[in-house]
């Protein structure tokens, strides 16, 4: 089958008229971000937050239009919306849309680099919560590397009754929705920053999350476009700053703690993942990567050090399995401590609330 050229998408989307009739997608300017690769389009619509409600019909409709061109096999359009009001606008128009409105409370775990077991901990974190007894969802917020689909063991696309709400998906008892239902596993995303903040804030604003005690956020690696996003658009309970051991990943956990302050995000405090290994065999205990570097640094910093979690191939297996290892073994010494500091990061974000009163549950 022949590819689709970025003419052809171009042309296509030229078919498609603002809500207005004045003129058409590619003549009026707002479409940005094209890439047409190995079949895969992707684009953004550049709009003023105010505008998103109307234009939403405009974005599908592109989608629709570009889907039909031959050789497409899947078409992702988002609404970027970052332009700014004119000042001759009234002041309630300016006023973006309230984002997650039945949320509780918003934590996010964040890492300063890849690699140190971030989304695993976010993953086992959420099962911990609701097995505490909290409505508990989870938002994977990592645009370029959406994991959340893998480590929850979650495949299908979510639905959307009315073509504007999206209905997320759910495992184990936890909300989930993730960039990576959306477009096909292996397909790079290739997008500048306004697109990825467009699909943030849309998977915030359109999807359906009903009443929840807590949000867990699975953030990307680093410092950038979606924990600006998140800091700006949503009221942030806190952050949860996961690292490993040696200096170097507390070097980068350091930049973290200090964006996070700037945007006056709480710090709820530091979790040392792979904090050593246990031989399975003997018993033995090898500090791989050291141990005891995040407790000093959060010393250092004035945070709370939350507690521990080792390298342990029953973490990774359970992971990689669609079943973290709070859901696989919940009564076991992995689930504990992952429970243990999931109780006190709901000390610090509840409220005052104490947890509810049900019976804990139990994975099956």
């Amino acid at each position: 089958m022949a590819q689709p050229s970025e003419r052809e998408i171009t042309a296509a989307l030229a078919s498609v008229s603002l809500p207005d009739g004045s003129r058409d997608l590619m003549s009026s300017g707002i479409v940005s971000g094209l890439v047409v690769k190995d079949g895969h389009v992707q684009f953004a619509l550049d709009i003023a937050p105010e505008h998103a409600d109307r234009m939403e019909p405009v974005r599908r409709a592109a989608e629709r239009a570009a889907q039909a061109v031959p050789g497409v096999l899947s078409v992702t359009a988002v609404l970027s919306a970052h332009r700014a009001t004119p000042a001759s606008e009234p002041a309630q128009a300016q006023a973006a849309p309230e984002l997650l409105p039945q949320v509780g409370a918003i934590v996010a775990v964040a890492s300063g680099k890849g690699g140190v077991g971030k989304s695993t901990t976010a993953a086992n974190l959420a099962l911990s919560f609701r097995a505490l007894g909290l409505r508990t969802a989870m938002l994977d917020a990592d645009i370029y590397g959406p994991s959340l689909p893998t480590m929850m063991g979650i495949s299908g696309r979510p639905s959307s009754p009315d073509g504007r709400t999206i209905i997320p998906l759910e495992a184990h008892g936890i909300t989930c929705m993730s960039i990576g239902f959306l477009v096909p596993a292996d397909t790079a995303m290739i997008w500048r920053g306004p697109m990825v903040m467009g699909a943030l804030e849309q998977m915030m604003r359109d999807v359906q999350w009903g009443p929840q005690d807590i949000l867990v956020v699975d953030m990307p690696p680093g410092t950038g476009d979606v924990q600006l996003t998140m800091a700006q658009r949503v009221p942030v309970a806190g952050a949860v700053l996961v690292s490993t051991p040696q200096d170097l990943a507390l070097i980068d956990v350091r930049k973290g703690l200090d964006m996070f302050r700037k945007v006056d995000v709480p710090v709820l405090g530091l979790i040392e993942n792979m904090s050593y290994f246990l031989c399975p065999a003997c018993g033995e205990r090898s500090e791989i990567f050291t141990h005891g570097g995040a407790r000093t640094a959060a010393g250092e910093a004035g945070i709370d050090f939350l507690g521990e979690i080792p390298l342990d191939m029953a973490i990774r297996e359970a992971a990689d399995s669609g079943q973290p290892v709070v859901a696989r073994d919940g009564s076991g010494a992995h689930a504990a401590a992952y429970r243990s500091i999931a109780e006190r990061i709901w000390q610090k974000v509840g409220g005052g609330a104490s947890l509810p009163d049900a019976p804990r549950i139990t994975f099956e």
